[in-house]
């Protein structure tokens, strides 16, 4: 194993990748890893449309060819027509992870009522985590938090990269050896 981990970050928007506006979504998930993150890292990005067939073939691309062991996605997580990320990673996920999308729901209800029509979620595929953020830059950073000291122990148990956190970062849980 590398001591270089590749995280994959992946925004989906039509507007994002048609060059309408900027992605600032992908930029809050770059900034939040790379302040919790202390282990050395490799951003891999990808910008794309809001379409199943290509977030499916994205997300297969970077674990399996890029040999990414963490996937942060954000947008396409609510419920209009185009939004079909969490059916496009439960499609290319060997198991899914429910409890990630149910506390990042869970602790986005805190801050607006209407995180109960996001439908985060979370796979593994192979060696890989696949997490499905929200599009808004305020909520990436509070989901990732919740779940954040979760990640490095389920890439341990899965044979991925081995993650540490910053001495700012949601602390990370690992169970004491015996």
């Amino acid at each position: 194993m590398s001591d270089l981990a590749r995280i994959g970050i992946v925004t989906m928007s039509d507007r994002a990748s048609a060059g309408v506006y900027e992605d600032l979504s992908g930029k809050a998930i770059e900034a939040t890893l790379g302040e919790w993150l202390a282990s050395p890292w490799q951003k891999v990005y990808r910008l794309i449309p809001d379409d199943r067939a290509t977030i499916e073939r994205t997300l297969i691309d970077l674990i399996d060819a890029e040999g990414c062991s963490l996937v942060v996605t954000t947008g396409g997580t609510g419920p209009a027509p185009r939004d079909v990320t969490p059916e496009a990673t439960e499609a290319v996920c060997e198991k899914m992870m429910p409890g990630f999308g149910e506390l990042m729901r869970q602790v986005s209800l805190r801050s607006v009522p209407t995180a109960i029509l996001s439908r985060q979620t979370a796979g593994l595929r192979g060696k890989g985590l696949i997490v499905n953020l929200p599009g808004k830059p305020t909520a990436i950073r509070e989901c990732l938090e919740a779940v954040f000291p979760a990640i490095p122990y389920c890439l341990d148990l899965i044979g991925g990269a081995w993650l540490e956190g910053t001495a700012t970062a949601p602390k990370v849980f690992r169970p004491k050896a015996k």
